[in-house]
């Protein structure tokens, strides 16, 4: 470690960044961060271990760092509050679309619960902030919706089906319509 960082977790980020999910192989990993496998084994039991663990610091990183310095405007609009997080969520994928498909296909795969809950523990706290005062049945179904169109479309991108410029203008347009009734509906 240097400076508090893993070697091992940056080479494989990299990895990710560079060459995809498929790429992270232990040999190269390894030779790489100049570690050896049983090393690499000590601490991680698994390739799937591993790419969870260097996921999660990419996204610590890149992701969430930008949730807690966030504040909700009293004056600002349940969209624009909205859209201010989801940015500071997505911006990054679209830097580094790898990543998407590496978290991607993590989450469909061994890590689902792990990456889900982290992503929750960060993400809520600053769209609760944004929703707060808003009818719980609205944030109910706005979480509905919003979960299922992100899982989609990030599905729909590792696939190769649409381009990564195309998920955060789409959520735009769901959190626009979604949230223009229930505006709509308090005057």
């Amino acid at each position: 470690m240097v400076d508090g960082r893993d070697r091992i977790i940056d080479i494989v980020v990299e990895i990710l960044e560079t060459q995809g999910y498929d790429a992270v192989q232990l040999r190269e990993v390894a030779r790489r961060s100049r570690t050896s496998l049983t090393t690499i084994y000590k601490r991680y039991p698994t390739r799937d271990h591993l790419i969870l663990t260097a996921l999660e610091s990419w996204m610590d990183e890149h992701r969430y760092a930008g949730l807690g310095v966030q504040h909700h405007d009293p004056d600002e609009s349940v969209y624009d509050g909205m859209m201010r997080v989801l940015r500071t969520i997505f911006e990054p994928w679209e830097r580094h679309p790898e990543m998407l498909k590496a978290y991607y296909r993590s989450r469909s795969a061994t890590g689902r619960e792990l990456l889900l809950h982290r992503g929750l523990d960060n993400v809520v706290p600053a769209a609760m902030e944004v929703l707060d005062g808003v009818d719980e049945d609205f944030v109910a179904d706005l979480d509905t919706v919003l979960a299922t169109v992100i899982f989609g479309l990030s599905g729909r991108f590792a696939a190769g089906e649409i381009a990564i410029t195309d998920i955060l203008p789409t959520i735009e347009r769901t959190v626009r319509w979604f949230t223009a009734g229930y505006e709509a509906s308090r005057r």
